[in-house]
């Protein structure tokens, strides 16, 4: 604290005596006038003319290194004068401001600074001491009956929005919660006398809703956050960008250019992007930018230092901080992380930046923050059909998220092209339908007699019935299904190549060029497991804790047994599945109504569906559980290590329980039920279940569609619904008092903005694994199997528009605001895009080969047909007779009621052969011609796909030639700054020149 002393002397004493008068609590803003805030719209302020620096180094200090005082003198009386010295500062701080008055031999002036000290304090803060250990109960309950008594009268501390300290001057960074009845305090005593040994300020507010929850407010000082900005080797802008053009693209294409954009200008505006006046030039790619320190400060363009440092870049400064400060003295136990884990704090956040709404329209009075700039350009629905501020997330959010919505608009663009082919592949087969020559054999076997689906209580069907089931089954499997295959294997190497280059330019434009190698800490968590062993870095060649080789292998070895468990677990639940639908199969083929009867191959597919559904979602809690349980078993080294191991986790988990019984169904499931007379039966109880005689690949459709938009809905509703349900409670509890005694708030605009923020919903503890998971998952069954549900792109990018705007909506308005946290790529999920994508060939290979009838048909075209010796003819013309072809026939005795003989969807002998149900050489053929496809197949598009790869560099060229250039400017400009600056130095002690580096 800082206090002024007014000492008060008499020149008619024999000896000088001094009186001390008050001690008055002021920010050193007060006294220090400093620059105001020029109008500016960058967030990063940039000076044009590289030339301009400021002379010395006490521009940028927060108290000058060496002022020097005028006193100023005036005359109150004959005689007599006032002389007041404003003292520098003995620690950083102004810690005494002696004012030295001289007056009368009277006591009236005296009571009347008195008076005036005492006014002036009224709205002071009190910054607690370092040696203070904590606040009594009796200074918490004055601190809520204090804020009771504002909340009710309708006024606020200094600061109504809530983003300042009660000076109105100091900003608040970062917001720590914490309940007074709470057993943890000595644990918080000591963790906030550390924070304030960092040079944090620190300021405690009662909230307003609940009489045991306390805020503690964070401020990072000028000083404290040169301070680690230097060690979080944080990048800063020191000098404007020079474009440079090569002498190609000024005489060769600038004609041509000039033609584009005349054409360009007479094109109607595109509907898709926003107005360039409804968001601010946020733009900080003008400006070279180099690690922050302070001994080249001079370097730097500070134009003004409140905005040197943005917000999110603060934030993430003080959240630095707390991951490393110790809460008890002499043990390793330190970070914000753990005592949200034991119960010291309830929770730690940045604040953000006031409301997201406004009672003035956006288009006459502006945004009135970012946040509200945010939700009107961004999170509003009516914005579904606009490109993302892809740059005002970035700077609000931090670049990580801002890199999720990057790589989740590029996405969700990239699947208009799938939807459209998909949908035109389901076109062709509608209008085809009723044309196809397999459902016209169908739909007219009348007198076509089927084997009965069960041995005891089902009865032989004829052929006909299943007509409905045959067309729609043509929808999906039909001559375009392979073309569609080979180009959406194609179109996912085409989606990662061209995000890479995308992702490229990001980190350019947001100069996350070189972050990783400069910016990646340990974590906390390591760092008190193993800080007892120790080594030298090889890179940084400092000495950092240390896991042992044989305790890592041990502890994979435990992780890795832990997720073949439950892999173990997804698979017997399947195998549950499987019985499932055998026991409904069988009672739905005997059931006395005509209409289940006859449908019993949907209705047991249909309930299979759903029964595996909930399975799905109710395994999804269990392993995100023991996924979260693992990762910190393995103490994995850093934050990006913890977030990919727990991300690769949590996608081996999901991507077996999603998929599983759809791998069943599109390779097992018909393969091994055996013939009829000797079928092959689970448990000797049940019959496996066999494919319809049009194929198997419409359960397959089924199972993907189902589980797609079952999941998607339900994805949607935890991912909004979910928050704005508790979001509603809490404000619910609020108006009748709130859940802790507090005063019943009838307006929320009367909260401050922490407790605002405090009502929100925390973001995840895992950050965006789950919004990453939901999309890989989504990317995967678009297509895996999309050979099969050719549907599945467009029902992927309907689900994405709504996911953006969800998801903006969700960030801006139902959650806090997350800490602004730095990443170069989307990590370990690009790795597995690229695996899913090598999935993907080879499982619709398979699909095409196995699952479908593409391959027997093709066959019996070509070999069996009545096109078989030959000329091309019609497809359909090639294709009459194949059924009768594909079915089998089997000798049902003579006690049937009906037919002796009835038929099964096989390649056997009949049963007068000289080889009775043995396979015949059509089966053979049609085996040969399968594994020959997919060989074939795998290989033309494996070759593709590396040829389009190799074709499409991972950074565009100019983008290189930027870059290139920039650090050989870079270093000039740097040289040259110096030497400026030791000039300037030098002309100053009188030497005008120099001739060497010191």
């Amino acid at each position: 604290s800082r206090s002024v002393a007014c000492v008060i002397t008499s020149t008619s004493l024999s000896s000088s005596m001094s009186i001390n008068l008050c001690c008055m609590h002021t920010s050193i803003s007060e006294i220090l006038k400093e620059k105001s805030l020029k109008p500016s719209r960058r967030s990063l302020p940039c000076l044009a003319q590289s030339q301009t620096h400021p002379i010395n180094l006490n521009h940028f200090l927060s108290v000058p290194l060496s002022p020097e005082p005028k006193p100023e003198v005036e005359v109150l009386s004959q005689g007599i004068s006032t002389s007041c010295s404003l003292l520098p500062p003995q620690t950083g701080q102004l810690n005494v401001e002696r004012i030295l008055c001289l007056v009368p031999n009277s006591f009236v002036l005296l009571i009347v600074l008195c008076l005036f000290a005492a006014e002036d304090g009224k709205d002071h803060y009190t910054e607690e001491s370092e040696v203070t250990t904590c606040e009594t109960r009796a200074d918490e309950s004055f601190l809520l009956r204090k804020g009771k008594s504002l909340s009710l009268q309708g006024k606020n501390p200094a600061d109504s929005s809530g983003l300042f300290f009660r000076d109105g001057k100091k900003r608040i960074d970062y917001i720590l919660v914490y309940k007074k009845s709470s057993p943890q305090v000595e644990k918080r005593c000591t963790f906030e006398k550390n924070l304030r040994a960092e040079g944090l300020m620190l300021e405690k507010e009662p909230s307003l809703t609940n009489n045991d929850i306390m805020f503690v407010k964070v401020h990072a000082p000028w000083d404290t956050l040169c301070k680690y900005a230097e060690q979080m080797n944080i990048r800063m802008p020191f000098r404007k960008k020079c474009y440079f053009k090569d002498w190609k693209s000024k005489t060769l294409s600038s004609r041509f250019h000039r033609r584009c954009c005349q054409m360009k200008s007479w094109l109607p505006r595109n509907p898709m992007k926003l107005d360039k006046e409804a968001l601010p030039d946020l733009e900080e790619t003008d400006c070279y930018t180099a690690p922050f320190s302070r001994a080249r400060m001079h370097h730097f363009t500070i134009s003004n230092r409140h905005t040197f440092f943005s917000n999110s870049t603060r934030s993430r400064i003080v959240h630095h901080v707390l991951q490393r400060t110790k809460y008890e003295d002499g043990k390793p136990k330190m970070g914000i992380n753990r005592l949200l884990g034991n119960n010291t704090f309830e929770a730690a956040f940045p604040p953000h930046e006031g409301g997201y709404k406004s009672r003035h329209p956006i288009k006459t009075h502006g945004p009135q923050n970012h946040r509200h700039l945010l939700y009107e350009r961004w999170a509003r629905w009516g914005m579904w059909y606009k490109y993302q501020p892809l740059d005002l997330i970035r700077r609000y959010f931090g670049e990580k998220i801002g890199l999720y919505f990057a790589w989740l608009g590029w996405y969700t663009g990239m699947l208009i092209p799938a939807a459209l082919v998909g949908v035109f592949v389901f076109l062709y087969g509608l209008f085809t339908m009723d044309s196809s020559q397999v459902s016209k054999e169908i739909c007219e076997a009348n007198t076509t007699i089927m084997c009965p689906m069960c041995e005891e209580t089902c009865d032989p069907w004829t052929l006909s019935d299943s007509c409905v089931y045959a067309k729609v089954t043509h929808l999906f499997d039909n001559g375009g299904t392979v073309f569609f295959a080979i180009f959406m294997a194609i179109w996912a190497t085409v989606f990662l190549e061209f995000w890479k280059r995308r992702r490229a330019e990001l980190t350019y434009d947001w100069d996350l060029i070189d972050w990783e190698e400069e910016e990646e800490e340990l974590r906390p968590q390591f760092e008190a497991k193993y800080s007892r062993v120790e080594r030298v870095n090889p890179i940084s060649g400092k000495p950092e804790p240390f896991q042992p080789f044989s305790d890592k292998l041990s502890r994979l070895m435990v992780s890795v047994s832990g997720i073949f468990f439950m892999i173990s677990l997804v698979l017997t639940a399947v195998f549950a599945v499987v019985v499932f639908r055998l026991i409904v199969m069988e009672k739905f083929a005997s059931f006395n109504w005509k209409f289940v009867k006859k449908n019993w191959q949907f209705a047991t597919s249909g309930t299979g569906v759903c029964i595996n559904f909930m399975i799905i979602m109710s395994l999804n809690v269990v392993y995100e559980k023991v996924a979260y349980l693992l990762t910190n078993l393995e103490h994995p080294r850093t934050e990006s290590e913890w977030e990919n191991s727990f991300a690769l986790k949590m996608f081996l988990f999901q991507f077996v329980n999603l998929n599983s019984s759809t791998f069943y169904i599109a390779f097992f499931l018909g393969r091994f039920a055996g013939r009829p007379g000797k079928y092959n039966k689970l448990f000797n109880r049940w019959r496996l279940e066999e494919c319809h005689p049009s194929g198997c690949l419409i359960d397959l459709c089924l199972q993907m569609g189902v589980i797609m938009f079952f999941k998607q809905i339900w994805n949607n509703f935890m991912e909004l619904g979910y928050p704005l349900l508790q979001n509603w409670w809490s404000r619910r509890k609020i108006k009748k008092g709130g859940g802790g005694g507090g005063p019943n708030v009838e307006n929320k605009a009367q909260l401050p903005q922490w407790d605002k923020d405090w009502n929100l919903q925390p973001m995840n503890a895992h950050g965006l694994v789950d919004e990453y998971l939901e999309m890989v998952l989504q990317f995967g069954f678009t297509t895996i199997f999309v050979a099969a549900f050719p549907l599945a792109p467009l029902l992927a990018l309907l689900n994405n528009i709504i996911e953006i705007r969800l998801d903006a909506y969700k960030f801006v308005t139902q959650w806090r605001r997350p800490m602004p946290a730095r990443a170069t790529d989307i990590g370990i999920w690009h790795g597995i895009l690229e695996g899913i994508g090598v999935l993907a060939v080879i499982t619709n290979a398979f699909v095409i080969a196995i699952t479908s009838d593409y391959i027997p048909r093709f066959v019996y075209a070509f070999k069996y047909g009545p096109c078989m010796d030959k000329g091309h003819h019609h497809e359909d013309e090639c294709l009459r007779g194949y059924m009768n072809s594909s079915l089998s026939v089997f000798d049902m005795g003579t006690n049937s009621n009906q037919s002796r003989y009835c038929r099964y969807r096989d390649y056997r002998a009949p049963p007068w052969s000289s080889v009775p149900y043995e396979f015949t050489l059509q089966f053979w053929h049609v085996l040969a011609a399968r594994l020959a496809f997919i060989i074939v197949f795998e290989h033309l598009v494996f070759g593709i796909k590396s040829f389009i790869a190799y074709l499409i560099p991972d950074m565009p060229k100019d983008l290189c030639d930027r870059m290139r250039r920039e650090k050989y400017l870079m270093q000039e400009m740097m040289y040259e700054a110096e030497l400026e600056h030791l000039q300037k130095e030098r002309k100053k002690n009188g030497r005008r020149y120099h001739h060497e580096w010191p």
